[in-house]
Formats: structure tokens, C-alpha cells, sequence
């Protein structure tokens, strides 16, 4: 892999690299990003959270505390 920073004064600007042994032959992909590229937050979207996926009909429950607390 090979990594390097670059900070251009034009528009225009012309880039060497050495490669390694390894890489002579093959295929290589060369790509240009800013370092920030990706990372910067966007507007966070608000969400409205329910708990409508759950319901449970609860007509006729009585809560037994004793039962409960027994062991």
C-alpha cells in the first residue's frame, strides 16, 4: 500500500510515485479524497420513536404482589 498527503496551490497538479517490486504488472487503483471526505455530520434526521410494534391486552390482570415475591 502505498499512502501519501498531498496539499495543492492550483487546480492543476502532477503526481509521481515509486511503487514497489510487487506491484509492477498488476492492476493498481489510484484515488483522490479530502481527508475530512465522508466524516463531516449531516442534519441530524429527528426520529420519532414508538412502541407500537408490542401491545399486549392486559383486561383482567391482577397484580399479586405475594405471588410475586415468592420464592
Amino acid at each position: 500500500m502505498i499512502r501519501t498527503t498531498v496539499i495543492p496551490d492550483t487546480t492543476t497538479i502532477n503526481i509521481s510515485l515509486s511503487v514497489p517490486e510487487n506491484y509492477i504488472g498488476k492492476e493498481m487503483e489510484i484515488i483522490a479524497f479530502t481527508k475530512k471526505e465522508g466524516l463531516e455530520k449531516n442534519e441530524a434526521t429527528i426520529k420519532k420513536v414508538t412502541f407500537g410494534a408490542l401491545s399486549i391486552d392486559t383486561k383482567g390482570f391482577t397484580f399479586n404482589r405475594e405471588e410475586a415475591n415468592e420464592r
